[in-house]
């Protein structure tokens, strides 16, 4: 009877102080509510002694709620080294999934809210479709209540042709009275071991460490985190506790790309740019953006299906004047009436 009082005690005490760790974290994260559920609530425990696999204690409601999730063994970590970059990380949702996962920590240029190439999208619902934008042109990505994502882009235009070929070489992520900008730097030889990849944060250019957990966060509230997902060229981006959450690729365009598609490449330029893939949380009905408009409930794409190359049109709803503009025909996202331009002030992008 002692000994079941003794385990009963015991349970209690745990039980409170993972619920004391549990309002802390929450209460550290704006924006979430008490027991708010979502995939990433959770609280990370000491790995496995015998098989280092990382565990995690769910905070979710449902059917998830304060049940711990270990890593597979094929996957043991969350974060494996950086100069292992073709290991696959583990991943936890504690949602109504409740299970743990092994996935890449880059752009999957096939899933949804996915932005590659020269671009080709895979919007929410699932289709894929190309967008043409112009050289130099900047557009709203995703325009929302709470945040708009505008996309730079570089290009060519070879002799004979009506448009241009276009890239994404620079995003921003407006939400409150902050930018955050990730852009690719102009790279005259491509080399997989130079970091092309450029963070900015309401106008100063930050540096995102490689040792420790390899992230950079904004401050005590982390409304915006930039995790390393490579040595060079590659992070994952979390905005608002998972409002917006970003895989970003630095690549470049490849002497057998150009041979192939007939880019007319410029000597000197390796034409890096970005490939991105989105997950959002929590996106209103109204959302519009070239990416956003498919995120919609009841959606209905308008390309054409069956085709090697399905256009979505929108260039005059969704062309923006810069990067960090939030105005355009389509756009929802206005900035705080405090909200001042000098404190976003955007990066020199290069220029094709």
């Amino acid at each position: 009877m002692d000994r079941k009082i003794a385990i009963l005690g015991a349970f209690i005490v745990i039980s409170l102080c993972l619920m004391s760790s549990e309002k802390q974290q929450v209460e550290a994260a704006p924006g979430k509510g008490y027991l708010d559920p979502a995939s990433t609530n959770y609280i990370l425990q000491p790995p496995n002694i015998t098989t280092g696999q990382e565990r995690f204690f769910c905070l979710a409601r449902g059917r998830c709620h304060f049940i711990f999730l270990t890593c597979p063994k094929e996957c043991p970590l969350r974060k494996p080294p950086l100069s292992q970059t073709n290991v696959k990380a583990c991943f936890a949702d504690c949602s109504s999934r409740c299970e743990t996962t092994c996935k890449h920590r880059i752009p999957n240029c096939n899933g949804y809210g996915s932005v590659c190439y020269d671009p080709r999208f895979v919007g929410g619902d699932g289709v894929m479709f190309y967008f043409h934008g112009a050289n130099g042109g900047d557009f709203a990505l995703v325009s929302d209540d709470r945040f708009q994502i505008n996309v730079h882009f570089i290009g060519t235009r070879p002799k004979g042709r009506k448009r241009d070929f276009t890239w994404v070489q620079a995003l921003s992520v407006m939400f409150d009275s902050h930018t955050l900008v990730i852009a690719a730097r102009k790279v005259a030889k491509w080399d997989d071991h130079f970091d092309a990849l450029s963070v900015n944060w309401n106008g100063k250019d930050i540096i995102v460490p490689t040792e420790g957990d390899a992230e950079w966060h904004d401050g005590e509230e982390a409304v915006a985190v930039v995790e390393r997902t490579g040595l060079v060229n590659s992070a994952k981006i979390t905005i608002l506790n998972g409002l917006i959450q970003m895989d970003v690729k630095v690549v470049p365009i490849t002497e057998e790309d150009d041979k192939v598609h007939g880019y007319n490449i410029p000597q000197g330029d390796a034409f890096a740019h970005l490939e991105t893939q989105f997950r959002f949380g929590n996106l209103t009905e109204h959302v519009e953006g070239i990416l956003g408009q498919t995120y919609r409930p009841g959606y209905v794409s308008p390309v054409k299906r069956g085709v090697a190359m399905p256009m979505m049109g929108g260039e005059d709803r969704y062309r923006t004047s810069s990067l960090l503009s939030t105005n355009c025909a389509s756009c929802r996202f206005q900035r705080p009436i405090t909200f001042t331009e000098e404190k976003s002030v955007p990066l020199k992008l290069a220029q094709a």
